[in-house]
């Protein structure tokens, strides 16, 4: 029997095609998270050619991260109320155009403030992007088929974060430019894709927080802004402080009059009264102070400590995505049979044993020593990530997909860039002190090993054989003769900062212990 009719008068709607719509969205948001890692690997040649600063390059590097986040929650109101697929398309649109403008910045003294402002508008076409493909996933399959859909999307495309590495080790070879460009084909994929999969466009009527918007981004803003420029400004800086007590204290004020505003507000934060939605962002927030992060300094410690190249460094990373690709498969397993709180435990627990003792192996500056933690390290991660966000996901209770994805990816983004920040102030602190220790110890004055100390900091995002400091001087040709001694510096300076991974995992097993051990299953209802 055929399908009864409508009439000739009621408009047929187009049947959207499921693999197509699916397959459409895993290429749109590959390029956002390809791009978290991408940059890390180029890092180097970025700052050699441009000029930049390490503190510059770490803004070359959060600048996408907290637009990302500051924007993510205004991105999935916009797809909710102008539709998912047209904002998807927008946020598509917006990012390659913000690569292409990347890849082409020009030399000199506007270089840095480029490559930060475009990175920014990177950040918001993926906040546009990243929501409204999801909505697309979740509205164009059934609920019986959603679970197997989500664990798709997030485990593919969390997966693919493994692609910037190695696609950056290899277009470093030709040019870091070419690391912006490679998004071109990508995007253009993701919208061909987009337009045969026939995916309705559904609007609804209703008012943007643009107030909320504004108290959002300018809180994460500032909070970040006072982390990550403590390194310069000086812990007892007054303009460090103003910048992140006065952050923290606009998103508290953003919180109450999300609460206050009964009627469309950007973020629905009456979700948190769910339990275990509230320990799966808390989860997702502390295991995202480590995960993105990582890649930047992993990379940069491959490739000044360990003296790699662009593509070794790659190489060194590789590992933490086999042990992530494996996890991350079995981690979804467990989700549909005993829900999320078992995995993120393992998960966590790995995660934190794994950064632990391979920040312990940082100084034997030796690859082979290292690589089972870093497997260990990565493994733990997979096993955590995807069964969190889909858990979150699946209890959109009250609330749209758009909505609660909103929240959760501001969460992982906000802490991605607060990790970058914090973490970033660690090494440089640490940097300093112990390049200036080793100065003095070859018989410099203080006050000339501190400002030589300060120089080699700024200038370790490159291989510190080949990018030493210039110079003939004195102080100069004893900073190229200790060469070795400060690439054990730079070693022992990062071991802070993944035994400050290490923490982070391990709060994060504190709060997956809160889970309550529910699940949702296919018909929307919660079990044990």
């Amino acid at each position: 029997m055929g399908r009864p009719s409508r009439g000739p008068s009621a408009p047929r709607e187009p049947v959207p095609n499921e693999r197509l719509a699916l397959a459409a969205m895993m290429f749109a948001v590959a390029m956002t998270f390809i791009d978290q890692t991408i940059v890390a690997i180029a890092a180097p040649d970025i700052t050699h050619e441009l000029g930049l600063s390490s503190a510059g390059m770490r803004w070359v590097v959060n600048a996408y991260l907290l637009s990302l986040a500051a924007f993510f929650a205004l991105g999935g109101r916009l797809a909710d109320v102008y539709g998912h697929r047209r904002i998807m398309l927008i946020g598509t649109l917006v990012f390659v155009v913000s690569s292409i403008l990347c890849g082409c910045v020009p030399t000199g003294d506007v270089a840095q403030a480029w490559m930060i402002v475009f990175r920014a508008t990177q950040g918001l076409g993926a906040a546009l992007m990243f929501p409204a493909a999801l909505a697309v996933v979740v509205a164009v399959f059934p609920v019986e088929r959603r679970g197997r859909a989500l664990a798709l999307f997030f485990g593919v495309s969390g997966g693919l974060t493994a692609l910037g590495p190695l696609l950056g080790g290899w277009l470093t070879t030709w040019t870091w430019r070419a690391i912006f460009w490679v998004n071109v084909p990508v995007a253009v994929i993701a919208i061909v894709l987009t337009v045969l999969a026939r995916i309705p466009n559904v609007e609804r009527e209703e008012r943007i927080d643009v107030p909320g918007a504004v108290l959002v981004a300018l809180g994460m803003g500032l909070s970040v802004l006072g982390l990550q420029q403590a390194s310069e400004w000086g812990w007892d800086s007054a303009a460090t402080w103003v910048c992140i007590v006065g952050g923290l204290l606009v998103l508290v004020a953003f919180c109450r009059y999300e609460l206050r505003l009964s009627e469309h507000p950007l973020i629905q934060l009456r979700v948190f009264r769910d339990r275990a939605f509230a320990v799966d962002n808390a989860v997702l927030f502390f295991a995202m102070l480590a995960f993105v992060p990582l890649f930047f300094f992993a990379s940069v410690y491959a490739q000044v400590s360990l003296s790699a190249s662009p593509n070794e460094a790659a190489l060194y990373l590789l590992y933490f995505f086999i042990g992530f690709a494996i996890t991350s498969q079995i981690g979804g397993r467990i989700l549909d049979k005993r829900g999320a709180r078992p995995a993120m435990l393992l998960g966590t627990v790995l995660g934190a044993v794994g950064f632990a003792l391979w920040a312990g192996k940082l100084t034997d500056l030796s690859f082979s020593a290292q690589w089972p933690y870093v497997v260990l390290a990565g493994a733990g991660i997979g096993f955590l990530l995807a069964p969190a966000s889909t858990d979150a996901v699946n209890r959109a209770i009250g609330a749209s997909y758009g909505e609660v994805t909103g929240i959760t990816q501001t969460v992982r983004n906000y802490a991605a860039a607060v990790g970058l920040a914090v973490y970033g102030t660690v090494l440089a602190h640490i940097t300093t002190e112990r390049v200036a220790g080793t100065l003095e110890g070859r018989g410099v004055p203080a006050a000339l090993a501190r400002q030589a100390a300060q120089k080699v900091t700024q200038q370790v995002t490159g291989h510190a054989q080949e990018r030493g400091p210039a110079g003939e001087g004195g102080v100069a040709v004893l900073v190229k003769e200790a060469t070795q001694h400060l690439r054990m510096d730079f070693a022992e300076a990062n071991q802070w900062v993944f035994y400050g991974m290490a923490i982070a995992l391990g709060v994060a097993f504190l709060c997956a212990l809160a889970h309550p051990g529910t699940r949702v299953t296919d018909d929307g209802s919660i079990r044990r």
